[in-house]
């Protein structure tokens, strides 16, 4: 997983993690995103579908891929409650082991869209979140922001309820793939990840008896007794004449949903806080039979994940 050779997207990557450190404070070893997390470990079961449109390994082998699983609250803060609206969109990150030292991943939230198309427009946003508010009553920054940037201010706007259970909450891959076969074909493609129990989420008053751990605390009960955890990996499939570069864009849900197999959550990782510190999931599939498309988040997203990464390692 190497840095960008791009000398602006790795300025931009280095400043993004620069802004979370700002607005979330020091967290030595923590996720400057998506800080509150558990690792997870789980199988892959491939479907038949699956080898009809790419020649990826994982999704092509007649047996099962082993998997590290990672679910997590938004925001830098390491301890910030379940309940807390700003928790909000969970994430999910599955790496698949495929081989000794070859592993691709797939990372995916619970909102299916982005607030922003590029890295430099995300930390502009990120930059106006944590502006000091105007004096006299004036308009913020972030106001000024969200009145120019239609697909942010929607974001800010769209309904993210906590989930009961992460068990019961459904991930959206906002950056769009390409699936290559063996004939090189190109099907392009955004992942989805559908909980087989069915999505459930809380409103205000069902949060109020909940733990600020919950979440984490019912996964770890669920798998230690023995609860099956399965999710789908489907892969939304796009038509002529969609947006397949620009994340704040989502695809119709008339597109055709092809299942790629399952994915099977079956126990805690042993020493999860030092596992975590080490994992770095990368946004590009870096995979025979899977591409990265012209989504121009993708590369500056990896950046940001391997700076982060790099941060964690070293403290």
């Amino acid at each position: 997983m190497p840095f960008s050779s791009d000398p602006q997207i790795a300025k931009t990557s280095q400043d993004l993690v620069s802004q979370f450190h700002t607005i979330f404070g020091p967290q030595p070893g923590i996720r400057p995103a998506h800080g509150k997390g558990l690792l997870l470990a789980g199988t892959f079961h491939p479907s038949k579908a699956a080898a009809t449109l790419t020649t990826a390994p994982h999704l092509i082998t007649p047996t099962t891929t082993p998997l590290t699983i990672r679910f997590s609250n938004s925001t830098g803060l390491p301890n910030i409650p379940d309940t807390d609206p700003n928790a909000n969109p969970r994430g999910i990150g599955i790496r698949f082991h495929i081989a000794e030292h070859i592993h691709t991943d797939v990372i995916a939230h619970s909102t299916p869209y982005f607030p922003t198309r590029t890295g430099a427009e995300f930390l502009e946003f990120l930059k106006a979140l944590s502006a000091h508010p105007p004096e006299n009553g004036g308009v913020s920054a972030v106001e000024e922001f969200l009145a120019s940037h239609p697909a942010a201010l929607a974001f800010v706007r769209a309904e993210k309820a906590a989930p009961s259970s992460f068990a019961r909450e459904a991930f959206y891959g906002v950056n769009a793939f390409r699936f290559v076969d063996g004939e090189g074909r190109e099907t392009v493609f955004r992942y989805r990840i559908v909980p087989t129990l069915g999505e459930e989420h809380l409103d205000e008053e069902g949060l109020k008896a909940r733990s600020p751990d919950f979440l984490f605390e019912d996964m770890m009960k669920r798998v230690e007794g023995g609860e099956e955890t399965v999710f789908k990996l489907l892969a939304q499939i796009a038509e002529e004449g969609d947006v397949v570069d620009d994340a704040t864009v989502r695809w119709p849900e008339s597109r055709k949903l092809v299942e790629l197999g399952e994915v099977r959550v079956e126990k805690v990782v042993g020493e999860n806080a030092k596992k975590q510190k080490k994992i770095i999931y990368d946004p590009i599939p870096r995979v025979e039979g899977i591409e990265a498309s012209a989504d121009p988040l993708l590369e500056m997203r990896a950046n940001v994940y391997l700076i982060s990464g790099k941060e964690r390692r070293a403290a």
